[in-house]
């Protein structure tokens, strides 16, 4: 059972939600559509996990993000939106969010995201994924990941987030020794030897947070 919190400015979407959780043996411990009266609850209630839609009327999401991230609250966030904009999805994700699902996914993608945040890990659905690379692939001449490709850029997060050959294939539906062969092209790629300076990279190029890592 996780304990969570809803943030959404529709309540009708917040009900729905609360009988999907508790169906499969969640707690919400609470909800609001507003993002000022929702960190005051998230202090009080500590749950571990927020779920958390960008727009809010007149507010944004990305208020409460900030707020998780500056006062580095252990609770994890779920980002629960309509919002499919490549550069949210980035941001939202730089900002610390474990998971990114989108409000027309199956309910077995939210609750795989809700896994993965308290466990530890990021989540991104196939959709999701697939926004995000479009930021990421733009190439640019200062950036050293320019040359990646989408695969590559991938992987290169699983990497750094601590997954094994083994784990990324698994997710991305390649062996492993397909993915050790991508590891070791990125890497000649970018002129690193470890992991070690893979992660110094990935941070500088603000491909993860250092937070995460």
């Amino acid at each position: 059972m996780t304990r969570l919190y809803l943030v959404d400015d529709h309540q009708i979407m917040r009900e729905g939600l609360r009988a999907l959780l508790q169906a499969v043996g969640h707690q919400v411990l609470g909800e609001s559509a507003d993002p000022t009266e929702a960190l005051a609850d998230l202090l009080r209630l500590r749950p571990e996990v927020l779920l958390l839609d960008l727009n809010l009327g007149g507010r944004s999401g990305f208020e409460l993000l900030a707020e998780l991230q500056r006062r580095q609250l252990p609770t994890r966030c779920v980002v629960l939106t309509m919002s499919a904009q490549p550069r949210q999805v980035a941001e939202a994700m730089r900002m610390g969010a474990s998971a990114y699902v989108l409000k027309g996914s199956a309910g077995s993608d939210l609750m795989s995201a809700i896994e993965a945040a308290v466990q530890g890990k990021k989540y991104l659905g196939p959709e999701v994924a697939d926004l995000a690379l479009q930021v990421f692939t733009q190439h640019d001449g200062d950036d050293p990941l320019g040359a990646l490709s989408p695969r590559e850029r991938q992987i290169i997060i699983m990497v750094v987030n601590g997954h094994s050959s083994a784990k990324i294939g698994q997710k991305l539906h390649l062996s492993p020794k397909t993915v050790a062969t991508y590891r070791s092209r990125l890497m000649a790629k970018l002129g690193v030897n470890d992991v070690t300076g893979l992660v110094r990279l990935a941070v500088r190029c603000k491909l993860v947070d250092s937070d995460s890592v």
